[in-house]
């Protein structure tokens, strides 16, 4: 997403649900964006966790300024010196990683976070990213990985923007159409959708889930997948700009026949 200062800092939110600790790496990637082709990256990412109430923020920078041995031993280190990254185990709960750039300074970022342990009672339920959406190459793309398990995984990923008006932003700011599309590793078009209750059959899924949006210009889609790689992209109607959120929320394996 395109990283800027004030309220359109990039947010990445996840929930951990289940019983255990869930291990955990984030990362704030902009330099090493460059070598992928991607213009204007963000020169030198910090990257902010706050948890629920009673946990202590933990901010990095340069990921080699702490926690240098422990990011190294999850074979994943940031490629760049001046990317961030912060590793813990985490109680199952809500968080939030926020990523802005060093200064003032502005930028295409990425916010990532890897499930350390998957073999645990706890998973990554919910994943969401808050950003300003723009056109062309600066619009948002959330990327997920289904684990590598037999089964399929039902997901509902949703595209926000008029119901963070007006208790979180100004009606003006916040993207009023956003538009959603969902593509698999070779970036094939899987179902896009532009008003959640345009397909009755998805609105349905989408309502039993108890996942409705609240404003019918927003966009949901719910899709049953197999392992592997996915990106959900974030767009506004008629070239639109403004604040927006894409969610992914995992509901698990589909129910026995």
């Amino acid at each position: 997403m395109r990283v800027q200062t004030g309220d359109n800092v990039a947010i990445g939110g996840f929930i951990i649900s289940g019983t255990a600790p869930k291990h955990v790496l984030l990362r704030a990637i902009g330099p090493s964006l460059s070598s992928s082709g991607i213009p204007n990256p963000l020169a030198d990412p910090v990257l902010e966790l706050h948890g629920p109430n009673g946990f202590q923020t933990v901010i990095n920078n340069n990921w080699r300024d702490t926690q240098e041995q422990e990011i190294i031993d999850t074979g994943i280190p940031p490629t760049n010196d001046l990317e961030s990254a912060i590793v813990g185990t985490l109680d199952p709960g809500s968080y939030t990683a926020i990523v802005r750039g060093v200064g003032t300074s502005t930028g295409v970022g990425l916010v990532e976070i890897y499930d350390l342990n998957p073999g645990v009672d706890s998973k990554l339920a919910n994943l969401s990213t808050r950003a300003l959406v723009l056109t062309g190459n600066d619009i948002v793309i959330a990327g997920f990985l289904l684990s590598d398990t037999p089964n399929q995984d039902r997901i509902i990923a949703r595209g926000i923007g008029p119901s963070l008006a007006p208790g979180i932003f100004p009606t003006t700011v916040v993207l009023a159409d956003p538009q959603l599309e969902l593509r698999d590793s070779n970036g094939a078009l899987i179902r896009s959708n532009d008003d959640w209750q345009d397909d009755p059959d998805q609105a349905a899924e989408i309502t039993a889930a108890g996942l409705a949006p609240t404003n019918n210009s927003e966009s949901a889609i719910a899709a049953t997948l197999s392992p592997g790689l996915y990106t959900a992209l974030l767009n506004g109607a008629s070239n639109g700009t403004g604040i927006g959120v894409v969610e992914i929320y995992d509901r698990g394996a589909p129910p026995a026949p």
